[in-house]
């Protein structure tokens, strides 16, 4: 007797849903966070002594990954810049808006920069003072940025001083850009000595007598 082979039924495979293939790589980094790596980075050496290895090292990107997503070093150190005149700036704008007399804006404003010039293990002061202003005197870009930067300061407190006038907290015969000049070199010694190792309680005190000198006497 002769068995009939059997037929052999093709059982249909599920289907599996595939994703399709993306072109290129993910980005495995986030560029604000990237930005502010770079920036303390920056901060801490300057323009010339953080080598694009330095960069990589601390944002964990490669070399092309970094030309690809900042440009060049000089472009990436433009943009770290642009961050912490951002930075900067959000403090500020709160004291600006507030309604305070002279002597407390001032306050405000000389404690908010100290907070940022202290900031991390170890004080580096302020950007522009510090580190941006050596690195302008070879890059004309750079220098027009510090020019700028240094003119947005003067106007910040010249804004603060006639407001004060117009509030009657300080005589109209005040010279406003004077006082101006010599609120912002009280600002940039502030950076210079946190810089230094300046204990804050010693910067306070000279934020105090700065403050009694620009206002004068009480009314």
């Amino acid at each position: 007797m002769v068995q009939k082979k059997k037929k052999l039924v093709a059982v249909a495979k599920p289907e599996v849903a595939t994703e399709p293939k993306r072109r290129g790589r993910p980005r495995a980094y986030e560029p604000d966070v990237a930005i502010e790596q770079a920036l303390a980075l920056f901060r801490k050496g300057g323009f010339a002594a953080t080598s694009l290895d330095d960069l990589s090292e601390v944002t964990g990107m490669n070399r092309p990954s970094l030309y690809g997503a900042f440009g060049d070093k000089r472009a990436l150190y433009l943009k770290t810049y642009q961050r912490y005149r951002d930075d900067y700036t959000v403090p500020m704008v709160a004291i600006f808006k507030a309604d305070i007399d002279i002597r407390e804006r001032l306050r405000r404003f000389f404690d908010a920069a100290l907070d940022i010039y202290l900031t991390g293990e170890e004080p580096r002061g302020c950007f522009t003072v510090m580190t941006v202003a050596s690195d302008a005197i070879a890059d004309p870009d750079i220098r027009e940025l510090v020019y700028r930067g240094f003119a947005d300061v003067d106007d910040a407190f010249g804004w603060c001083f006639r407001t004060a006038i117009k509030r009657g907290e300080m005589p109209d015969t005040v010279d406003v850009a004077a006082l101006s000049q010599m609120a912002s070199a009280t600002l940039f010694s502030l950076s210079i000595r946190a810089r230094a190792g300046v204990p804050r309680t010693e910067l306070d005190v000279i934020v105090k007598g700065a403050i009694a000198l620009l206002c004068g006497p009480a009314r």
